[in-house]
This record gives structure tokens, C-alpha cells and sequence, in this order.
């Protein structure tokens, strides 16, 4: 057998996915859920905050395994991985972990209302035959980081949000372990860090598109310091430019001349 006979005898022969549903048109849940996941995606990639590549991005079909249904993430966060340019391409329209290589860093559910699965299965869910809620699946296949954030207090209820916002669960050979304290994160400027990517994520109260205060879930560095959007990165930079054409004049100097 020659050399390129052997390589074609080993070559990885793709896997057929004319089966699987990629798209199903699934609206999002509310205005505010759309707001937010936005605002988790957008600032990684303006802000830079992150070492290229990476994979950010909201409602995209986390596909685990080849046959069986995908797990939806409301966001998501993949270190190292290029985002596929071909979109005609079927295999590049949706989270293949068998294409990209891994499984995401980060899975974070926004809660929306009580049908979610995100901690335990709902009664709609279990009368369509679902047998594991989000967090058990996401431990299953060992996703590092699993984020529970509920700014509407819709879980409320169940035992493990017991009053708190936002939680956060890191992944180790036991399982899924909460990072964030027993009675978890509800003030703003309370923040986890999650270690293994880099950045953390806080509770921030703010403006964001528009012009009403919100509560808001937002990454941080280590210091608890929001990573800006490209907005307000923007905003902060004609600051500097402002303060430094005061000195400026300040100095006798025109900065226009300059």
C-alpha cells in the first residue's frame, strides 16, 4: 500500500446530518431576554476582551451528540474556536461539537418563565417525554460552566435558586459545584469569576438601548469592572479626548492644531 493509500484508508469520513434540524424559526421569549443576551454577546467581541478566537452567541443549537435534539443555551461561550464563514455550508450553521472540535465553555440560561427546564423539569416538559432538565444535561456532558441568571424571579421557588438571581456552577470530577454563595448573587456589584476562561459576571443596574434603569446580568474582569460595549467604550474614549483637549487649552494650546 502506498503512503497516499494509507492516508485515504485513514482519512475521517464526515458525518451524514442530512437528519438533523438545525433551524426551527423559535422566537425568542421576551423583549428583555433579547436585550440580554445581546449585551452578553456583543461587548466580547467590541471590547476585545477575550484572546481570537472565540465563539460567542445567543439561540444557536448546541449539538452534542449526532443523533438525538440539540440543547438551545440562551448564550454561549466557546474558547479557541474559529466561527465558521461558509453559512451555505449545513455544518456550520449551528454548534456541530463534533465539527468545532469541543463543547462550549459556558452555557447560560436566562430565565424567561416556568417552562424553561434550566434546574429542574417542568410539568409541560415532562408530559412531552423529557427526562432531564438543562443543569443534569449540561453536568452530563460536562460543560465547565453552567449560569442560571433569573431577573424576573420565575424560579424563585425552586430549592436551588432559593431566593437568589443569578447562580453559577463550575464543573469537577464530583460534578457541577456552585461557585457563587449559598444564598447566591442579588445585590448589583456582587460578582463570580470564573477562572478557567477569565472573566466574571456581575449584577450591573443601567442603561442599555434604551433609556430605562434595568437590572442586568454583565461580564467583568476580576475586579468586578463591567467589560464595556462598544458604545460605551466609545463614550469613554471621546471622555479622554475631551479632558485631554482641556488640558490642552488649559496650556495655551489649540488641539485642533495638532
Amino acid at each position: 500500500m502506498t503512503p497516499q493509500q494509507l492516508l485515504d484508508s485513514e482519512a475521517i469520513v464526515a458525518p451524514n446530518i442530512d437528519h438533523l434540524v438545525l433551524e426551527d424559526d423559535t422566537p425568542v421569549d421576551n423583549l428583555q431576554s433579547a436585550q440580554q443576551q445581546r449585551l452578553l454577546v456583543e461587548p466580547l467581541y467590541s471590547a476585545k476582551a477575550l484572546p481570537a478566537p472565540f465563539f460567542a452567541d445567543a439561540n444557536v443549537g448546541l449539538f452534542y451528540k449526532l443523533k438525538g435534539d440539540p440543547v438551545v443555551p440562551d448564550v454561549m461561550l466557546s474558547l479557541g474556536v474559529q466561527r465558521p464563514d461558509d453559512f451555505l455550508q449545513k455544518q456550520n450553521r449551528s454548534y456541530l461539537t463534533w465539527e468545532i472540535g469541543k463543547l462550549p465553555d459556558v452555557c447560560l440560561e436566562i430565565v424567561s418563565n416556568q417552562e424553561g427546564d434550566e434546574l429542574t423539569l417542568s410539568r409541560k416538559s415532562q408530559q412531552k417525554g423529557k427526562t432531564i432538565a438543562k443543569k443534569d444535561l449540561y453536568a452530563q456532558i460536562h460543560i465547565p460552566y453552567y449560569v442560571v441568571f433569573d431577573p424576573l424571579q420565575q424560579i424563585q421557588g425552586q430549592q436551588e435558586m432559593n431566593g437568589a438571581l443569578l447562580r453559577v456552577w463550575g464543573f469537577s470530577a464530583e460534578g457541577y459545584t456552585e461557585l457563587t454563595p449559598f444564598q447566591g448573587l442579588n445585590a448589583v456589584g456582587q460578582s463570580v469569576w470564573l477562572a478557567a476562561i477569565g472573566l466574571g459576571l456581575t449584577l450591573w443596574e443601567g442603561q442599555f438601548e434604551d433609556s430605562v434603569t434595568r437590572l442586568w446580568l454583565r461580564w467583568c474582569d476580576q475586579s468586578g469592572q463591567v467589560i464595556p460595549t462598544g458604545a460605551e467604550g466609545q463614550t469613554v474614549a471621546q471622555q479622554r479626548a475631551d479632558r485631554l483637549a482641556e488640558r490642552l487649552r488649559a496650556m495655551g494650546v489649540d488641539p485642533d492644531t495638532i
